[in-house]
């Protein structure tokens, strides 16, 4: 097998000068990304287009850093805020309407532990999934193989080292589910604050629950 194969197979593999080539073609489409005028809304939707493998009204705020781009697939209306890294060396897959805050990282590269075998320069990558209606608090971790469900709040700060299931806020370092997300909390706004009047009639409106 070339170290490509072994790569997308989530087999230990080498960088060599083939992988590494389609690295060159995301550096070059990030270089021209993260030094595009952050007032031209269209001009950074379009990028991203061209970035990402699929995507459908995706926006990311630059600076962004991925190592593929092709590797990352994200559904409806997602958006990535200022400085988020995603180590796509094998695939992410997003939901639609997930949001992501500033500064949050999703690796799945990962090296041997044992300092010998690390040395070998064989490394692997196992892949990320989040599920639709997902927000990743700002400063986040998302370690390899790490599964996320759908309806999920992670709070800021957090390492995600485990599985999380659906209609969870997981929070923490390890990320821990923290409670279940229920219908008690349509109206919460910050804490135990909920939305004023006006802007809940606004969303009864146009939403549905």
């Amino acid at each position: 097998m070339t170290n490509k194969e072994r790569r997308d197979a989530q087999m230990a593999y080498i960088s060599d000068d083939s992988v590494m080539e389609e690295q060159k073609v995301c550096r070059r489409k990030l270089q021209k990304f993260n030094f595009m005028d952050r007032s031209d809304f269209e001009g950074i939707a379009e990028a991203v287009k061209d970035l990402l493998g699929k995507s459908d009204g995706a926006f990311i705020n630059p600076p962004f850093y991925c190592d593929y781009g092709t590797h990352i697939e994200v559904g409806k209306n997602f958006f990535a805020n200022y400085n988020c890294t995603i180590l796509d060396v094998a695939k992410v897959k997003i939901g639609d309407n997930c949001q992501i805050a500033p500064n949050v990282a999703i690796y799945t590269a990962g090296h041997p532990i044992y300092p010998v075998t690390r040395n070998s320069l064989y490394e692997y990558g196992k892949e990320v999934t989040i599920g639709d209606n997902v927000w990743i608090g700002g400063n986040t971790v998302i370690c390899p193989g790490v599964h996320i469900g759908d309806n999920v709040v992670i709070g800021a700060g957090s390492v995600v080292t485990k599985d999380i299931p659906d209609w969870s806020v997981a929070v923490g370092n390890p990320c821990r589910v923290l409670k279940k997300i229920t219908d008690a909390d349509k109206r919460k706004l910050f804490g135990d604050e909920e939305i004023d009047e006006e802007a809940w009639e606004d969303i009864l409106t146009h939403m549905e629950f």
